[in-house]
This record gives C-alpha cells, sequence and structure tokens, in this order.
C-alpha cells in the first residue's frame, strides 16, 4: 500500500480542484484510490499462483455549462496531473449540456466505520499460504470422494479513498477485506459433481478454513448419483446462495438510472406491491461487517440503509447525485465507483433481503414434496426489463420435511415480480455472498420442467 505519510493525497486531490477552478471548471471533483491485492491458489498442497497487485490514481470530474468531462492518471507527477485536469476540461467542451450535471454538497457529516483491520496486512504471507492449504485439506478429506481440486484460493486488499471537490467536500476513508474459496470435485461411479464454499470479512481472524473447506467437500458429496425428475408442480426453496443470484437480477432493475431509461422491471411502479408481505429488500452501505460499506459513495454523498421494497411494497429507487437531480430527490448514496478511472454509476452497496422469523428447519418441516434448489444456471439471461428468466436447475429433493435425493437436469422458469409475490416463506438465516445477502426463501407451488 502507497502510505499516506508517503504521498498524501488530499493534498494531490486538492492542488487538482483548486487548478480546475482556476482554469474555468464551474464545479470539479477529484477521486483518489490507492489499493493493493494479493491472490493465492493452491492445488496438491502446493502453490499454483500467487499475485501480488498495486493500483493507484486520480479521476478528475468537471462540470462547465452544465457540460460534464472526465480524464483520469496514475502519473502522479505535477506535469501528468496538470494534463489530466487539461483533457477533463477538454472532454467536458466536446460533451451535451445536461441541467441535471451537478456535485454534492458538503453533508453534516458521515458515520464512521470500522472498515480497516490491520492484521490483514500484518500477518505473514506463509500464514496465508497455510490457511489456503487448510482449506484445501479439510476439503479433501471430508469424504474420500473428494478428489479433484479445482480452485482453492485466498485473497485480500486494503484501499484507501479520498474525495475533494469544489464545494467543499474534503475527506477519505481506509479499507480492507480477506476472503477464501474453494471449489472441489466428487467422483463416484463415473459421477463427477462439484461443490464450493466461501466466506469473506472485514476481520482476518474471522475467516475459517476448516469451515470453507468442508463445505465446499459437503456440496459436492451431496450431489452424488443426481437424477433428473418428471416434470410437476411442488414447492421450491431457494438456497440462500442462489437467491442472491436473483438479486444479482433486482439490484440493477432497483436503480434510478435503469427506471429512468425505461429499462427496468419496476418503472412506474413506486407505491405498488411487487412482492410478498413478506419480503423486504435493504441497501446498506453503512452495515456493520459488510464487505462494500463505507462513509460515502464515489460521489461524497453519505451512504445509508435504503429500504427498496418493505413489507412487498416498492418504496423507491437507487439513486447518485444526477438521477437524483432529475426525480427532484435526495442521492441515496449509491454513486458507485470500482476504480479512479470511470466516473460514479448508480449500484447497490450491500443488497439483501430482510430475513424472516423462523429456522430453515421449520422452513423445510411442511413440505411433504418439493425441491431445494442449490445451483442454477443462466441466471444471466434473464430479461431485466420484463423480469421473464428460464434457468437450468439442481437441487435435493425434499419429502416429508427431509432433504433426500440429487437432483439434476431440471429447469424453471416464471417472472421475476411473480417469484417475489409467490414465496411464502422466509427463513432467519441471512446469508451474505460478498456484497449480497439473503435467507433461505421458499415458494408454496412453483413448475419445475424435467424428464
Amino acid at each position: 500500500m502507497i502510505a499516506v505519510t508517503e504521498i498524501n493525497y488530499r493534498e494531490l486531490a486538492e492542488a487538482a480542484v483548486a487548478r480546475a477552478q482556476a482554469m474555468g471548471a464551474g464545479m470539479s471533483e477529484a477521486y483518489c484510490v490507492a489499493a493493493k491485492e494479493l491472490s493465492i491458489e493452491i492445488s496438491k498442497q502446493e502453490i499454483e499462483t500467487m499475485k501480488m497487485a498495486e493500483d493507484y490514481g486520480i479521476g478528475m470530474r468537471v462540470i462547465a455549462g452544465g457540460r460534464m468531462g472526465f480524464a483520469f492518471t496514475s502519473d502522479l507527477s505535477a506535469e501528468a496531473r496538470e494534463e489530466m485536469v487539461r483533457r477533463a476540461l477538454a472532454n467536458a467542451e466536446k460533451a451535451s449540456e445536461d441541467r441535471y450535471n451537478t456535485l454534492p454538497a458538503p453533508p453534516r457529516g458521515y458515520t464512521r466505520l470500522d472498515l480497516y483491520d490491520p492484521s490483514i496486512a500484518q500477518t505473514r504471507l506463509d500464514d496465508k499460504i497455510q490457511l489456503a492449504m487448510e482449506i484445501e485439506r479439510q476439503a479433501r478429506t471430508y469424504d474420500r470422494r473428494v478428489k479433484i481440486t479445482e480452485s482453492c484460493t485466498y485473497q485480500d486488499a486494503e484501499y484507501l479513498i479520498t474525495l475533494v471537490n469544489s464545494l467543499g467536500i474534503a475527506d477519505s476513508y481506509r479499507g480492507a477485506y480477506c476472503g477464501a474459496f474453494a471449489y472441489v470435485v466428487a467422483e463416484e461411479g463415473g459421477d463427477n459433481q462439484t461443490g464450493f464454499g466461501l466466506q469473506y470479512s472485514q476481520h482476518y481472524r474471522d475467516l475459517d478454513p476448516v469451515k470453507v473447506g468442508r463445505e465446499a467437500g459437503e456440496k459436492a458429496v451431496r450431489m452424488l448419483g443426481a437424477k433428473t425428475i418428471g416434470t410437476q408442480k411442488a414447492a421450491v426453496v431457494f438456497d440462500p446462495y442462489i437467491a442472491t443470484s436473483f438479486l444479482g437480477v433486482l439490484a440493477p432493475a432497483l436503480s434510478a438510472e435503469a427506471v429512468q431509461k425505461g429499462k427496468s422491471l419496476f418503472a412506474g411502479k413506486a407505491g405498488r406491491r411487487v412482492a410478498s408481505s413478506l419480503i423486504t429488500i435493504v441497501d446498506d452501505g453503512t452495515r456493520p461487517q459488510g464487505i462494500l460499506s463505507a462513509p460515502f459513495d464515489g460521489e461524497g454523498v453519505p451512504t445509508g440503509k435504503t429500504v427498496l421494497v418493505q413489507e412487498g411494497e416498492l418504496r423507491g429507487y437507487l439513486h447518485n447525485t444526477y438521477t437524483a437531480a432529475k426525480d427532484g430527490v435526495k442521492s441515496t448514496g449509491n454513486g458507485i465507483r470500482g476504480t479512479f478511472k470511470s466516473t460514479p454509476e448508480v449500484g447497490a452497496t450491500n443488497f439483501y433481503i430482510a430475513p424472516g422469523q423462523v429456522s430453515k428447519q421449520e422452513l423445510l418441516k411442511d413440505i411433504s414434496r418439493g425441491l431445494y434448489i442449490t445451483e442454477v444456471m443462466g441466471m444471466h439471461t434473464a430479461n431485466p426489463i420484463s423480469g421473464d428468466f428460464s434457468v437450468g436447475a439442481a437441487g435435493i429433493l425434499i419429502e416429508n420435511g427431509e432433504l433426500t435425493t440429487p437432483v439434476r437436469g431440471v429447469a424453471i422458469a416464471g417472472n421475476m415480480v411473480d417469484l417475489l409475490e409467490a414465496i411464502d416463506c422466509v427463513a432467519d438465516d441471512l446469508t451474505f455472498i460478498v456484497g449480497k445477502g439473503s435467507p433461505t426463501l421458499r415458494v408454496s407451488r412453483m413448475t419445475i420442467s424435467g424428464s
């Protein structure tokens, strides 16, 4: 990591903003990132690959006469920064005028979050390698049928974000996270099945290699001998991992940008019921231990908890400064930037379905026959405008409240809103897969297409 004591990013950002203002910008903003990443991949108890990467630079946004221009540089010299400002202003001259182009004013303050665990950087590289090896050991020794390691990886990252604009915002924050995942293959009688385990955390001490490894082994073994079933209507239960894949379709559809462009299945539905009364969907950029938590978004707007769907009713959308100005509302703090090399887009932070009041076991016990879905194929093909989807699926048969026989080669299809409205039970086991989370969800009756 490039230390703050080595390069004072706030000073560089303030100087860039001052220069842009002096050269004719109506408003200007400098967004600085310094990041360091580590990835260690293990196979057969040996290091397969190890990557360490650093990335740093400044993104410059200027607004002049309603026209926005952007440029960036990873060269922090005075000459390169001067050229960056000139390019941003030149780009603004070529852009179309848009009265909604604006920057946010300073807020009253930001929520201070615990985002940086120094032990992630301080832990010896050898210890991180051993953690990855332990994950593989746990997966391979879980069952003699687990015979192949497709991937076993430890990752971590630390970052420093600094933002300054001409209206008076000048702040920064530091964060870090770590994680690990494993994909293994179980074999028996010519049948091969893959299982995975993963865990991400803001604290190194929370990583549990035993849990990650055994989860991967268990998921691979439990699908051995899977067979297809006939087409039928039955209860369908979505594992939290599968439910989060549905959220990957819902999150973009709940952005004001998609709604304003007419590219959202939720367009024009604010204030209307779009889901079961058991469903509450939240985006929370200040969630404790949230991997995507931050005190402010990529524009300097404070992040916060935004309830998008409350007990089935659509309450609103995710906004950045531009979409908020267009709709005459306040930004929700969802101006997301993955890098200094781009302008802020509307995006989700820690996006999740709120947990219910019953355990997973209670959710299952009333099902005489159904399917517990553990895998879907083709979710990326879901239509974000209509909400229609048709995906391949695999899972485990539910019989008299118990998980019994593995099933593959089936498909489910429908509409996202119809699916949300049909959910009749939500468990209390909220599980996050990096930035998206869901508990186990149950639909009382759904068509399962089989052989």
